[in-house]
């Protein structure tokens, strides 16, 4: 959450740096800021998106940005970041939350600094100043060891022409260009000026200047040598080309990308299952429409393998620790590789002696580093906030794993061969248009009942995540055998209801589900391939035994961003959310 750009070099800073924001934007949109050094520093500061904004900021080569997500302090230009000190000649932007900020403000204010804003954030930059009687690095290190909780810190002093950066929890990435340095704390945010970069671990810091960067421990104050990693990514991918959105874009990035996973990944999919086969209890942990793909990894497992696989949500999966061996295995999933709950679990499994997988789509991410084994989602960029292509990424490498497992690699790769050609002609076909006549249709429905059984649960459930994320519709995924037990009662006359129903072993028992929501006054939508008189209207999709699961999904991708657009709202930056969850 939040994101950070900055820049030491000859260009001018903060032209490079606010366009470094517009790419970073998705992790935080509340308000933004720029601060660039001259002897003193200059500042801008406004509250809301940043669009097309530009900067009338003066030249200079030094300086740092922040697009927000507000933890502390309301939305204001006040509390927007940068931050900075007395004096004007210590610029800070910073991601997380200082736990003790309250205990080091008192003490500051004791000593007579003035605070300007609400934040936790300008507590570190005043405390920065009461220690520069010190060189300003070791200023920075020193304070950042006094701080509590799970934060990314970076400082620039105007004067010196330095930047200095430091982790723990929040990611942070550095940039190596030409003559000139960077510091992001998204590493596809640096693609337009390099590929050359270096993820820091935690308890590391950064020190940039125009001409080197030195990477430190922090703890022991020792200068570490790390080889910069080369991003495979494309600048291309960061943009949104001729879609009017970048949710829209990734919709239809899919049928190219699933044939990708299915063609390439063979190798890293034999690896884990061949970690499975041989661990004692395996767990599959995330957060988000990625616990969604995790809780369908247990239907394919249980169903085409007939192996069982244990999936936990990353906030609670400390209470599952009891179970953990040496001889444990646990799969994280996560887009980003840097979803704090997911990171935490991990580390506690690593705690107990079990093996570690990350299914994740960012080279060098820190579950990407924290990992025994990973395997790359192939997904691409992904800058919409919901999660569209990486869901079914997770989805289609789950797939293939099971079908690995149970000595049918060619089988599960024909399926999704088979649904990448599917999901192509589907969005190519008449669908859009229909799902746009329903979004209208429904564009003043206030509440929304999705149900599902088998492998179409979870996808109900990942279906009502995406319609309440970007059109804020009240919408809720059941279990369609569940109906019955208190669920029903919600339904009423006009109350709309979107019933997965592939052509599968589970298709009567839906039916009679949403038979019930029908008596009871249910506008009922299939999707499906069958006909039926129950439903008031038919999304129609192909059967693909396992690989339906991902049609569906699309479904209701497509569906909820026309709603969204019906509605008037932004489906990218959807309010109260950001891409990568950062913080507790």
């Amino acid at each position: 959450m939040c994101g950070i750009f900055g820049y030491v070099g000859k260009k001018k800073a903060a032209l490079i740096i606010l366009d470094g924001l517009k790419r970073l934007e998705y992790r935080g949109y509340d308000s933004w800021g720029i601060a660039v050094g001259q002897e003193t520093f200059a500042v801008e500061k406004h509250v809301g998106k940043i669009g097309e904004a530009v900067t009338v900021l003066p030249k200079s080569g030094i300086g740092i940005g922040h697009t927000r997500w507000a933890t502390h302090g309301g939305v204001t230009e006040r509390n927007a970041h940068p931050q900075l000190d007395c004096t004007r000649t210590v610029a800070l932007v910073h991601n997380g939350i200082i736990e003790n900020y309250e205990v080091l403000k008192k003490k500051l204010l004791q000593k007579g600094h003035t605070f300007l804003s609400e934040t936790d954030t300008e507590v570190m930059v005043h405390l920065i100043e009461e220690k520069m009687h010190r060189p300003f690095v070791d200023a920075v290190l020193r304070c950042f060891q006094e701080l509590e909780g799970l934060n990314a810190i970076v400082a620039v002093h105007a004067k010196e022409k330095v930047i200095v950066a430091v982790k723990n929890g929040s990611p942070l990435v550095v940039g190596f260009g030409d003559s000139e340095s960077f510091i992001a704390s998204d590493a596809a945010s640096l693609l337009q000026h390099t590929k050359r970069v270096i993820f820091l671990e935690d308890h590391e810091a950064a020190v940039l200047t125009e001409d080197a960067v030195k990477i430190i421990d922090v703890k022991s104050g020792h200068v570490l040598k790390k080889k910069p990693t080369s991003l495979t990514w494309k600048f291309e991918e960061t943009t949104r080309g001729n879609y009017p959105h970048f949710m829209l874009k990734e919709i239809y990035d899919q049928p190219g990308m699933l044939s990708d996973i299915a063609r390439r990944s063979r190798n890293d999919i034999r690896k884990v299952a061949h970690l499975i086969k041989t661990s004692y209890g395996t767990f599959m942990v995330a957060c988000g429409s990625a616990s969604y793909a995790a809780l369908s990894g247990q239907y394919f497992f249980s169903r085409v393998a007939h192996r069982h696989v244990n999936p936990s949500i990353g906030s609670e999966f400390v209470y599952h620790a009891d179970f953990l061996t040496p001889r444990s295995l646990v799969i994280a999933l996560s887009q980003s590789g840097e979803t704090i709950d997911v990171i935490e679990s991990v580390k506690l499994a690593k705690s107990k002696g079990a093996r570690v997988i990350a299914l994740v789509n960012v080279l060098g991410s820190t579950l990407y580093r924290m990992a025994d084994t990973n395997v790359l989602l192939r997904a691409g960029v992904e800058k919409g906030v919901c999660a569209t292509k990486s869901f079914t990424a997770k989805l289609a490498v789950l797939i293939l794993l099971s079908y690995m497992m149970d000595g049918r690699y060619q089988e599960g790769q024909k399926i999704l061969l088979k649904t990448s050609e599917a999901v192509d002609e589907l969005l190519h076909s008449p669908l859009p248009d229909q799902l746009k006549r329903l979004a209208h249709a429904l564009r003043g429905v206030r509440h929304m009942y999705i149900i599902g059984r088998g492998q179409s649960y979870p996808i109900s459930l990942e279906a009502a995540l995406k319609v309440k994320e970007v059109s804020y519709i009240h919408a809720e995924g059941f279990a369609a055998g569940e109906l019955k037990h208190g669920v029903i009662a919600l339904i009423e006359k006009g109350t709309t209801c979107l019933v997965f129903a592939p052509n599968d072993e589970t298709y009567g028992a839906v039916l009679s589900g949403a038979m019930e929501l029908k008596a009871r006054g249910g506008y009922i939508i299939g999707v499906t391939s069958e006909k039926s008189e129950v439903f008031d209207d038919r999304i129609e999709i192909p059967d693909l035994t396992d690989g339906s699961s991902i049609l569906q999904t699309v479904v209701a991708q497509l569906f909820a961003y026309y709603l969204a657009l019906e509605k008037g709202y932004d489906p990218d930056k959807p309010r109260n959310l950001a891409k990568s969850v950062t913080v507790k």
